[in-house]
């Protein structure tokens, strides 16, 4: 059975992108940079929702192309497009660099996943994540906490209809004040 990990960079005030779609204030240190490459590197399969999966496939499939790009850029690039990747849509007809486009029900696709052999599963996108939280499916969150409050937005949590324990696994901090905060789902 896989594992279903939610992580991605969030504000103090709990917000994955700011009033606008604004990122601006996530930009990570080298060191973070590299910490994110490297979960790339050890993830099985990545779920995408739409609006992330436009985000993420309108850059990284040619950044390693474009002038002055970074060795971890370029890495990370590489990484993004060898990786294993399900898009979740029902306003997208294709998609490029690896994925495959589910259209149905994601909660029943996202079961059926987990209950595959492989290697752990990443979850990107918090409408896809909050559908995945509210049916208990995720295993682990991951949480880098950048020191801004946003003050609306994007958040990262989803309204939940109980309770979801968590036992810490992890917290480091990295240059720039950014926190990693690593929790698994108490079952």
């Amino acid at each position: 059975m896989r594992k279903l990990i939610f992580g991605m960079n969030l504000s103090v005030d709990g917000y994955i992108a700011a009033a606008g779609d604004e990122l601006g204030w996530s930009a990570p240190s080298d060191e973070l940079f590299q910490w994110w490459s490297d979960r790339v590197a050890g993830t099985g399969l990545a779920l995408y929702g739409r609006k992330l999966w436009e985000t993420m496939s309108a850059d990284w499939p040619t950044a390693d192309q474009r002038p002055g790009a970074s060795p971890a850029e370029i890495e990370f690039a590489r990484r993004w497009r060898e990786m294993p990747k399900v898009v979740f849509s029902s306003t997208i007809s294709t998609v490029d660099w690896n994925a495959r486009l589910v259209t149905g029900d994601a909660v029943a696709e996202i079961s059926r996943l987990k209950a595959e052999d492989g290697g752990p599963m990443d979850i990107c996108g918090a409408t896809l994540a909050g559908a995945a939280m509210r049916a208990g499916l995720i295993d682990e969150y991951v949480l880098v906490t950048h020191p801004v409050l946003v003050g609306g937005g994007t958040p990262f949590y989803t309204a939940l209809d109980s309770w979801v324990n968590l036992n810490l696994l992890e917290t480091r901090t990295f240059a720039g004040g950014m926190v990693l905060t690593r929790y698994e789902t108490r079952r």
